[in-house]
């Protein structure tokens, strides 16, 4: 029962804590859009547009020096009626508006991206001689896999040692005579 107890007072702590990320993440799951960025790709997602003739709307990433939402480079969204998404490629590192209209004319969201430059790969020396899995703690375990022969073989040796050492123990106790 004390178990019980306990795992529930950590569920309970577990909840509480969690409580301020859940309001914060209801309050950005509403209606509106999500933008984010990956290398020189930026996509936008949204559920607030609705299918008409066809059509879910029109997505727009413009620059900071473009004004209008028919300056930027436009995209049709495309999708399913839980959410429709649209991207840009190629797009050069600098700070960017995206806005998503839908085809009914009401606007989904507007939202700033920033574009970084790409990481240059850096080189890392790391010694060749290391093992590949290194060793495995817990229940036993070492950094190369036995087989079955290894096994049966060393649990032989094993089993010889112990009648081995009861034969040794069994005759020593017994009186000598002559």
């Amino acid at each position: 029962m004390r178990n019980s107890s306990s795992v529930l007072r950590s569920g309970l702590t577990v909840a509480v804590a969690a409580l301020p990320l859940a309001l914060a993440s209801a309050a950005v799951a509403g209606p509106g859009i999500s933008v984010s960025t990956t290398g020189s790709t930026v996509s936008v997602t949204t559920s607030a547009c609705t299918q008409i003739n066809g059509s879910w709307g029109t997505a727009s990433l413009l620059t900071s020096s473009q004004g209008s939402f028919a300056q930027g480079r436009q995209v049709t969204l495309s999708g399913t009626s839980t959410s429709q998404s649209a991207a840009w490629s190629s797009v050069t590192p600098g700070t960017y508006t995206v806005i998503v209209i839908c085809s009914d004319g009401t606007t989904a969201g507007t939202q700033s991206v920033v574009v970084s430059t790409a990481p240059s790969p850096s080189r890392s020396v790391t010694p060749s001689a290391s093992p590949s899995r290194g060793v495995m703690g817990g229940i036993g375990g070492s950094a190369t896999d036995y087989g079955t022969v290894t096994l049966v073989a060393g649990g032989s040796l094993v089993g010889a040692g112990l009648l081995g050492t009861a034969w040794y123990l069994r005759r020593r106790n017994k009186p000598h005579r002559l």
